[in-house]
């Protein structure tokens, strides 16, 4: 298994509180602990006075592309067309109402293959079905395609916005603040970002983006985050975390993670419980293996391990599998990002048993 792991430690004490000795846990320990919530405070603050700052624009590349599908087109060429420019997600065009309608992912062409197979539907009229039809079509909208946000920012409110049949987007001069909350307000995975001269999508951004952009750029010289991720309730712990095994099926695993409003899941081994891998809803292993759409729903019986054998096994794809402890620090972990460019890290103990995952989204969330 080759992945990337932050080396043991956090970088200092973080947030452990030493007593006195022989003083107890008095007056000294309660100031202590107000210090350290004035610190956390504190870096918050810069950390969003920051995002205040900066806009959209800031976050994009100087040669990036931008795929625009028009809704006419069918489905299976548009997900062709995005594996072909190594893109997740393409904004979605109306031609009779003049106007973007929303956005088209590489996980809903695998969310509408997995529609076929639990319906037993005839694969082969996909290659037909333009991405207009398949988006009007309110049995598969209200299954496969019905968005779960992440059990830890579900509120039991109403799901956020449907970017199937909303266009969601923020201006290129709006501040970072503004695409942070848009993206987390709304359980957003990606975010449009237009130029309102012309309302041309210039870049669509995500969690990782911004993370990034804000490692990169971000420079403070007082210690303001060295506590650890989990002492300051960054990501998922202990029963919260679903993770998956080897020998389950894809489509198993989909559903599940499906379910949970997961765009990732550790992989463990069944009797150790020791992290194996990590599956990501986007990876399209299984799709570049098949000869046709027919093919590509038989391969959603393949087991994970059979997967996972033919994936790329180097950690310079965000999603790779990299490891970190609980112990790690907010700090580490942002220089740890600033190396790898990772969508989550996944916790483990000392025998490399999962204990809990840290996403981009929540390092953002934080915030």
């Amino acid at each position: 298994m080759s992945h990337a792991q932050l080396p043991p430690g956090g970088g200092g004490v973080g947030g452990t509180l030493i007593a006195p000795a022989g003083g107890g846990v008095g007056g000294g320990a309660t100031g202590m602990l107000r210090e350290r919530e004035v610190v956390r405070t504190t870096g918050k603050q810069a950390i969003m006075s920051f995002l205040e700052t900066q806009t959209c624009y800031s976050v994009l590349r100087a040669s990036g592309k931008v795929v625009v599908f028009d809704t006419r087109i069918p489905i299976q060429l548009a997900f062709y067309a995005l594996v072909e420019h190594d893109m997740q997600a393409a904004p979605l065009w109306d031609t009779k109402k003049c106007q973007f309608v929303g956005i088209l992912t590489v996980t809903d062409f695998i969310d509408v293959l997995r529609y076929y197979r639990e319906t037993g539907a005839d694969v082969i009229t996909l290659a037909s079905r333009s991405i207009g039809d398949i988006l009007a079509d309110e049995e598969i909208l209200s299954t496969v395609l019905r968005k779960n946000p992440p059990r830890r920012f579900a509120t039991g409110e109403p799901v956020g916005a449907d970017q199937h049949a909303l266009f969601l987007s923020v201006d290129a001069d709006a501040t970072l603040d503004r695409a942070c909350h848009l993206l987390h307000d709304k359980t957003l995975d990606f975010l449009p970002v237009l130029l309102p001269s012309d309302m041309r999508v210039l870049a669509t951004i995500t969690y990782t983006c911004i993370l990034e952009h804000l490692v990169s750029n971000f420079r403070e010289q007082r210690r303001l985050f060295d506590d650890t991720i989990y002492d300051l309730g960054i990501g998922t712990y202990g029963e919260d975390v679903v993770v998956a095994h080897p020998q389950q099926t894809l489509h198993e695993v989909l559903h599940t993670m499906h379910l949970h409003g997961l765009s990732a899941i550790p992989v463990v081994d069944e009797s150790t419980k020791k992290i194996r891998g990590v599956y990501s809803r986007s990876d399209i292993t299984f799709l570049t293996k098949a000869s046709d759409a027919e093919d590509a729903v038989r391969n959603l019986s393949l087991t994970l391990e059979a997967l996972m054998a033919q994936q790329r096994t180097d950690v310079t794809t965000p999603d790779a599998l990299h490891t970190c402890s609980m112990r790690h620090t907010l700090q580490y972990v942002f220089e740890y990002f600033a190396q790898w460019k990772f969508n989550r890290l996944i916790c483990v103990d000392e025998e490399e048993r999962v204990v809990g995952v840290v996403s981009a989204r929540d390092l953002v969330a934080y915030f």
